[in-house]
């Protein structure tokens, strides 16, 4: 039983990067043009303007955060897309007839996610070595805060493809959601700067946690504990992972 569902797991993450990786000018090379610009913009132009940031120049401020923005948007995209075609092709139903268990279908998705976020958080790292010098606190949170992140978001991304009716409906949580979270999670400036209420309502954007612990990791600076930080995505984590599990195993919207 356990080979088989280890065979079921291997064949779903095995599809799922052969998939992004068949279309890389369409999942992988946006991304990090995308993150290119802001460095361009951001970083040169206008940090040249700002000056540093906690004993930093702009530019290595921002890196870290631009990096997690990419992971984010990166693993959403890759299993809300993916999961609702095979819901919208019906192939998702013959999983679900088939002795893969629920969990082994979860995990094969979410690994497809993550292997995609965290390429395209690394060839973003790339990229900002062109632009500054930056060096690695703490490889280790670094890789704890990616892979964390990466699979809350291929989680949340599983959900919304559950729930998703149309096409359309995969962009709503991007759109007024993941966005405007993103934006407002300190990628382009520093919590502890922020006026006092404005610091309070941070508290509860949980991307602001995500953003923090991956400059410490980069950087060695952070305003919140990073035990703290680690501990709010693994719940939130957890409780993902609980609601696709049971959604799926009732197959809630899954069974034409």
């Amino acid at each position: 039983m356990l080979s088989q569902q280890l065979i079921s797991y291997k064949t779903i993450v095995t599809k799922e990067i052969k998939r992004y990786i068949r279309i890389w000018t369409q999942t992988l090379l946006p991304p990090v043009i995308n993150q290119t610009l802001y460095f361009l913009i951001f970083g040169s132009f206008i940090g040249s303007q700002i000056g540093d940031l906690d004993g930093f120049t702009y530019m290595e401020f921002i890196v870290p955060g631009l990096i997690m923005m990419s992971i984010i948007n990166s693993s959403f995209q890759n299993v809300v897309g993916s999961f609702y075609i095979a819901k919208f092709q019906n192939s998702i139903e013959e999983l679900l007839v088939s002795p893969t268990s629920n969990l082994t279908i979860i995990a094969g998705y979410i690994t497809g996610g993550v292997t995609r976020g965290l390429l395209v958080g690394f060839l973003v790292f790339l990229v900002s070595l062109f632009f500054t010098d930056i060096s690695v606190y703490s490889p280790i949170t670094v890789i704890i805060f990616s892979t964390l992140t990466s699979c809350l978001f291929s989680m949340l991304a599983l959900i919304n493809a559950i729930f998703a009716k149309n096409f359309d409906h995969t962009s709503i949580v991007t759109t007024f959601v993941l966005t405007p979270l993103t934006y407002l999670g300190g990628v382009f400036y520093s919590i502890d700067r922020l006026p006092q209420i404005w610091q309070t309502i941070s508290q509860f954007n949980p991307i602001v946690y995500m953003i923090d612990g991956i400059r410490f990791g980069f950087l060695g600076i952070n305003t919140y504990s990073v035990y703290l930080s680690i501990s709010i995505i693994t719940l939130l984590l957890v409780f993902t992972t609980v609601l696709a599990y049971y959604f799926i195993k009732k197959s809630h919207g899954l069974r034409s």
